[in-house]
């Protein structure tokens, strides 16, 4: 982060599709995450109305091949195609990473989980560290390869306003000794999005790779709240009377996502964090908004880097 925040034209109030307008991605090659639904939908169907080759990853083909049909352009170049990807499972993000071929030129990091109930992977991950951050992390560096072919990609890792309420318990990552609380273990994957765009900018800013990370906003009709219930179950800070967090629909909720993605005006952008389509000043105590400094630490984001591939290390083997 420097003094100097970087702003746009746009605002909370834009659409994704109003932030490509006249913007041209004719050869270029997207990969979205958790894209049947939701503002992953939404990104990866403007990202191909404005000409790209975009792959949506998901984790049941039916479902995922009907969303990649509907938003598939009905001319110009643009194209969406679904592939199997299940985040919490290592050995499909394995396969997903041996099976792609060429550049890619945009990754978008997009699926997530949010407060859901103590459910743990195979390896004994805690769920939503294991979706949330190490599955996209183990994708991402998988793909280190295909980014850096495409000489000037870009990574956008969605992060949340929720990451102001807690850093990454390097000391019990999967709540193996703590208390498991749903919303700790959200916040931890969140502050881990943020964490992971910090040390990516810096590892790979020679390849030409800009990686950011983003809050979206509290988006409306989308699956990311389906443990939530009703609104009085998550923290009093999460209530909607609130005016920190702005409240978006889904085409307004996926334009900070393109805006990082695609935008000439983020061109060379890295290592920052954006909420309502400009580069967000520092958390104030009390306000849910902004980037709290435990996200941009720079040796907790070189730890949390190690503490991933150490963890992945493990499942090197595993089919």
């Amino acid at each position: 982060m420097t003094d100097h925040l970087i702003t746009t034209p746009f605002g909370a109030r834009t659409t994704a599709a109003e932030v490509l307008d006249g913007v041209d991605l004719t050869g270029k090659r997207a990969l979205v995450t958790g894209a049947a639904s939701g503002i992953g939908r939404e990104s990866a169907r403007v990202l191909a109305a404005a000409g790209a080759e975009v792959t949506i990853g998901v984790r049941d083909l039916a479902v995922g091949g009907r969303a990649a049909e509907e938003i598939r352009p009905a001319s110009g170049p643009g194209t969406v195609h679904a592939t199997m990807l299940d985040l919490a499972d290592q050995s499909s993000v394995r396969a997903f990473v041996d099976a792609w071929r060429g550049p890619l030129h945009i990754l978008v990091l997009n699926a997530g989980v949010m407060a859901s109930p103590l459910q743990r992977t195979k390896e004994g991950w805690e769920t939503q560290f294991a979706t949330n951050h190490l599955g996209h992390f183990a994708l991402a560096t998988g793909l280190h390869g295909a980014l850096a072919a495409a000489r000037g990609a870009r990574v956008v890792a969605v992060s949340s306003v929720g990451h102001v309420n807690g850093e990454v318990l390097f000391d019990d990552i999967n709540f193996e000794r703590h208390a498991y609380d749903p919303w700790a273990a959200y916040s931890q994957s969140k502050t881990a999005n943020v964490l992971f765009a910090v040390e990516a900018s810096r590892r790979w800013a020679s390849d030409q790779i800009a990686v950011n990370a983003l809050n979206p906003g509290r988006i409306t009709s989308t699956r990311l709240g389906r443990h939530i219930g009703d609104i009085s179950h998550s923290p009093a800070s999460f209530d909607p009377t609130s005016t920190d967090v702005s409240w978006k629909n889904i085409e307004q909720g996926a334009a900070t996502s393109v805006l990082l993605a695609a935008s000439p005006l983020t061109e060379g952008v890295t290592g920052r964090y954006f909420e309502d389509c400009n580069e967000a000043g520092p958390h104030q105590p009390g306000v849910r908004r902004g980037v709290a400094a435990h996200a941009l630490d720079a040796h907790h984001a070189a730890r949390l880097w190690q503490t991933s591939l150490d963890m992945l290390a493990t499942t090197a083997t595993t089919v």
